[in-house]
């Protein structure tokens, strides 16, 4: 299981387990409070751990699928400019040359793109760097033109290369893994979402979250030996944060 964690979610559990050992060594820490007894606040770090390696797993996940689908995706531009050279000397007279050409046009695209720059963390979960093209280069609609393209190479009856990965149920298998590779980052993408907010939940809910409770572990030291107290002391020094700096 995956064991790296993102730096202030990871500190605030490690600071936890530290804020457990502390009050394990304090003779008088008896609060009545249940989610504040020792057996459940050490539950809520273990459930904190769990939670962590969830969102990496899935983090890992996302990753790998998009890496696969840009992999697939590599060849694309120059697997159809191939697929168009081989129509050329087909002397096509029926004007099915000229939509394949116009199809061709949709999947180049141009070289014109705009980066978005990310608004937060969770919406920059599965891409390093996005763009927006303006030529409605998405990797969907790049396998949609694929797919029209294919439709139309279909109907040329003398289409028909000696070249593997140019023949048309080839091609056909090529574009259905190009639409499952992303459908696959898209649900690995919905997963991670749904383990960032189980993160969230568990770390900072208003009443049982991990840094209320943390909070309130050390307030219940202060009332029971003093705000001069060493122990006190000892344990306000322990940081958590309400969100990640």
């Amino acid at each position: 299981m995956a064991t790296q964690y993102e730096t202030g979610h990871a500190k605030n559990v490690a600071n936890l387990q530290k804020l457990i050992e502390q009050i394990t060594t304090y003779t008088q820490y008896n609060p009545s409070i249940e989610n504040l007894k020792i057996p459940a606040v050490t539950t809520l770090y273990t459930n904190a751990i769990a939670v962590l390696n969830n969102v990496t797993d899935k983090k890992n996940a996302n990753k790998n699928a998009i890496h696969l689908r840009q992999e697939l995706n590599k060849d694309l531009k120059s697997k159809v400019t191939r697929i168009i050279n081989h129509l050329d000397v087909l002397n096509l007279i029926d004007g099915k040359f000229n939509q394949a050409k116009s199809i061709n046009k949709l999947i180049q695209g141009t070289k014109k793109t705009i980066k978005v720059v990310p608004e937060s963390e969770e919406q920059n979960e599965n891409e390093n760097e996005k763009t927006k093209s303006t030529s409605r280069q998405s990797f969907t609609e790049t396998a949609e033109n694929l797919s029209k393209l294919l439709q139309l190479v279909a109907t040329i009856e003398n289409y028909n290369p000696n070249i593997e990965d140019l023949k048309i149920e080839n091609l056909n298998t090529y574009q259905t893994n190009l639409v499952k590779a992303t459908q696959q980052v898209n649900k690995t993408e919905a997963e991670l979402n749904t383990e960032l907010i189980n993160r969230n939940k568990l770390l900072y809910s208003n009443e049982n979250g991990l840094y209320e409770i943390a909070q309130n572990v050390k307030k219940y030291v202060k009332s029971v030996y003093g705000a001069t107290s060493p122990e006190y002391t000892n344990v306000s020094k322990i940081r958590f944060t309400s969100k990640e700096v």
